[in-house]
C-alpha cells in the first residue's frame, strides 16, 4: 500500500515553510531562454472572465443542504457543459465531478455553484469558474501523468481539491490568512489533508524545498511569471498562468531544459492580479 505522502498528520504550514527556503534560491535568471510558440489549443469557446480518487461526499462539508442532495445531478450536468466546452480530458472531468464545488462558496451563494461562472469568495478573490479550472489543468496534464503539482492562489481550496483528484501530492499557497484559514477548514472536513500540504505565504517564491513539480499552477495574473517559479518545474513539466493586465491570456510554458522552456499562448481570461508578500 502507498503511504501518504505527507505522513499521516494534519498538513498544513505557515509563511515559514515558504521563506526558509528562500536563502536557497540561486536562479541563473540571465540565462534563462524562453522559446514563443504558436498556440495549438483546441478549445472553441474562449473564457469570459494518476487516477481520479473516488468521489467526495457532498454532505461532509458545509453548505446549502438541499443543494448537497442533489449536487451529484448537478456536477454530472456541469460536467456535460465542459465537454460541449471543449474538455476532453477524462481524469480532469471526472476529477471536476468528485469534487462538491458548493462546499466551497458562501451559502447564500450554493445555488449557482455549478453555473459556469466565476464567483466571490471574499477579499476581492473570486473562485475560478469551472471551464477556466478544467482547461488549465487539461493543459497542464497533457499526454502527462502530474504526480505533484503546485498551485499559487489557493483561494477557497476548490481548485487544489480537484488537482487532488488527479495526482498523488498538491502543495498550495494562499497569502490572504483569512482564506487560507477557510480554505483550511473545508479541505479538512473533505479529508484532502492526505494528498493536500497548504500554505500560508508569498507564492511569488513558490515551494523551492520541495521542488521541482510535474505541473504548476498559477490561479492570478501577472505582468510575467515569476523566474523562481520556472525553476520549480521538473524537465518536461508545465506551468499555466494567466498572463497581463488589463488585457489578460493564459500562457503555456514547458521547461525544456536547465535553462529552456517553451511557451504557448492560449484564450484570454480574466482573474484578480498576482501579488507579492502575504496579508494577515
Amino acid at each position: 500500500m502507498r503511504k501518504p505522502p505527507f505522513g499521516t498528520g494534519t498538513h498544513f504550514g505557515n509563511v515559514n515553510d515558504v521563506n526558509e527556503s528562500r536563502t536557497r534560491l540561486s536562479f541563473p535568471s540571465n540565462k534563462i531562454k524562453i522559446t514563443p510558440t504558436n498556440s495549438n489549443t483546441r478549445i472553441i469557446v474562449a473564457a469570459n472572465a494518476a487516477r481520479p480518487a473516488s468521489a467526495v461526499p457532498a454532505t461532509e462539508a458545509r453548505g446549502g443542504q438541499n443543494i448537497g442532495l442533489n449536487s451529484d445531478r448537478l456536477r454530472a450536468l456541469m460536467v456535460e457543459r465542459l465537454r460541449q466546452k471543449g474538455i476532453t480530458d477524462e481524469r480532469v472531468l471526472q476529477a471536476m465531478r468528485s469534487v462538491p464545488r458548493h462546499v466551497f462558496i458562501d451559502q447564500g451563494l450554493a445555488s449557482r455553484a455549478y453555473d459556469d461562472a466565476a464567483l466571490p469568495i471574499g477579499f476581492s478573490q473570486t473562485i475560478s469558474q469551472p471551464w477556466v479550472v478544467s482547461r488549465m489543468l487539461s493543459a497542464v496534464a497533457e499526454n502527462r501523468k502530474p504526480q505533484k503539482m503546485l498551485e499559487i492562489g489557493t483561494g477557497c481550496g476548490y481548485q487544489a481539491a480537484v488537482m487532488a483528484a488527479m495526482c498523488h501530492e498538491v502543495y498550495t499557497i494562499e497569502r490572504i490568512k483569512p482564506l487560507y484559514e477557510m480554505a483550511r477548514g473545508t479541505l479538512r472536513e473533505l479529508k484532502l489533508v492526505s494528498r493536500i500540504r497548504l500554505v500560508h505565504g508569498d507564492g511569488m517564491l513558490g515551494m523551492p524545498s520541495v521542488a521541482p513539480f510535474d505541473a504548476i499552477v498559477i490561479a492570478a495574473a501577472g505582468l510575467q511569471i515569476p523566474t523562481a517559479l520556472l525553476h520549480q518545474l521538473d524537465i518536461g513539466a508545465r506551468l499555466i498562468a494567466p498572463e497581463g493586465s488589463d488585457q489578460q491570456k493564459l500562457v503555456l510554458i514547458e521547461r525544456t531544459g536547465v535553462n529552456s522552456w517553451d511557451r504557448k499562448e492560449l484564450e484570454p481570461v480574466r482573474f484578480v492580479p498576482l501579488r507579492a508578500g502575504i496579508q494577515l
